[in-house]
């Protein structure tokens, strides 16, 4: 057995050194760090840690002295790092070991009080929860932006008619700016998401200790005032262990990566030769290094690839998680970097979507001519049928055969004759070529959520109304 050398412990900078004979190996240093990247959560970790001193004061484990001198050094060292003269060592393991260092370094022995009754269990998940409810609300922040970009562009075109499609195949008419309003709900429902990943990080943890809670009376409820939760923790070893909220935020940032890869996949498309329905700016385009002539949808393809990044992100989590025992288990300080990246993505993806729209060009003409091409109208000429008594299956069969004769006749059903139409059905009269035309068709879907251009208006100026009420 190996024997206990007295005192080795002391030459170790750990904060748990004090049970242990020889100092963690270099290799397993490194490996186990993660101040390179969890140091971007200092300014939490830091403002948590001033609030806590205050109630180390109410609960008179700190005098009035101890406690100002605490804060007082807090500050400078949240100052220094802002500044970046103070920079984290790895051999600290993590930012919040690090800043409890550089506080017993400036103010000595009362520092080292600062952690009474306080577990890095709880003091991670504490500053974690801070930073995502911070993020949710930056990132919906970006969402209005974009979609207000969205809201201007349907307004300017709000009398383009283009082919809306199944299949990727021609179906009807709609408003053009009907079809971007669809990615402005996508969108508002993406900031429900995020509103709901803010309220379930909005728990405090922090007097959980590392499982069990603690011996010292700590004011929790004033605690999570000062640091802006609405309410604490229920169950300490719940608290410690529970990631459900980083799952949270990550999984409605998947959600709105597959929106925003639905409205790439449209602008790659859209921007082809084949379709010619916009006409995306040079300044969010590429080349190509062998072809002269190309102009590639460079940015649009990145946010769709980008979509794979934060699903891994979002896999990752949970299966970090999902055969952990309670409570608190090193595996979880693999969540950061996922929850980190996550958040770079979407606010990049965010942005630079917003500024790639405003600037692509829409060829309103090239849409409003494929609208014309496709038999688009065909089911409004059902419905005329309908309109007058015929049974919607036979409708559907007689205009199907009007289909088909058209497409023998190379011609489109607009410049069918009355003549042509009853000899597919009696029940057509003088009024049923009015039904053709693509403009009556978006006119004729007048119910709440269709194409009609007063719907897509007061869909419009409700969205307006309703952003400025969040921004507000």
């Amino acid at each position: 057995m190996a024997k206990r050398v007295v005192g080795n412990s002391r030459k170790s900078k750990k904060a748990w050194s004090g049970r242990f004979s020889h100092p963690l190996a270099k290799s397993a240093e490194s490996f186990t760090s993660s101040v390179h990247y969890d140091v971007r959560l200092y300014k939490q970790d830091i403002v948590q840690s001033m609030a806590y001193a205050q109630t180390l004061l109410k609960a008179r484990i700190l005098n009035v002295a101890e406690c100002k001198k605490i804060i007082n050094a807090l500050q400078l060292i949240l100052k220094g790092i802002a500044e970046g003269k103070i920079k984290l060592s790895r051999e600290y393991e993590d930012v919040h070991m690090n800043i409890e260092h550089l506080l017993i370094e400036k103010i000595g022995d009362v520092g080292k009080k600062l952690h009474s009754g306080r577990s890095r269990n709880d003091q991670v998940s504490t500053d974690l929860r801070m930073y995502l409810k911070n993020e949710a609300t930056e990132v919906s922040g970006l969402i209005v932006k974009l979609q207000e970009a969205l809201l201007d562009i349907a307004e300017e075109n709000i009398k383009v008619i283009m082919p809306g499609y199944t299949h990727l195949q021609r179906a009807q008419p709609v408003l053009l700016s009907h079809h971007l309003m669809a990615f402005y709900e996508m969108l508002e429902r993406d900031k429900e998401r995020f509103a709901k990943a803010s309220e379930s990080a909005d728990v405090l943890p922090l007097g959980s200790g590392a499982l069990a809670g603690t011996n010292i009376k700590l004011d929790r409820d004033s605690l999570a005032y000062e640091l802006g939760f609405s309410k604490i923790s229920k169950n300490s070893m719940d608290a410690v262990s529970d990631r459900d909220f980083a799952i949270d935020f990550v999984s409605a940032a998947a959600v709105l990566m597959m929106h925003l890869s639905r409205f790439a996949e449209e602008i790659i498309i859209w921007s082809t030769r084949e379709f010619g329905f916009l006409t995306l700016s040079d300044k969010f385009s590429t080349g190509s290094s062998i072809m002269p002539q190309k102009k590639n949808p460079d940015i649009a393809e990145l946010i769709r690839g980008k979509t794979g990044r934060v699903y891994g992100h979002l896999m990752a989590i949970l299966t970090v998680m999902k055969g952990l025992p309670l409570a608190y288990n090193r595996d979880m300080q693999e969540d950061k970097e996922a929850v980190f990246d996550t958040v770079d993505t979407i606010k990049a993806v965010l942005d630079i979507f917003e500024q790639m729209i405003k600037s692509t060009k829409i060829e309103s003409e090239q849409m409003e001519k494929s609208a014309q091409k496709g038999f688009l109208t065909a089911t409004d000429l059902a419905y005329y049928l309908v309109g007058r008594g015929v049974p919607f299956r036979e409708a559907h069969k007689v205009v199907g055969e009007l289909v088909a004769y058209c497409e023998e006749s190379n011609m489109e059903l607009e410049y069918l004759s009355l003549k042509q139409l009853k000899q597919f059905s009696d029940a057509f009269t003088y009024d049923a070529t009015r039904y053709l035309s693509t403009k009556n068709s978006v006119a004729n879907k007048d119910l709440p959520g269709g194409t009609a251009p007063n719907r897509v208006k007061d869909a419009i100026k409700r969205a307006r109304k309703n952003l400025t009420t969040h921004k507000a």
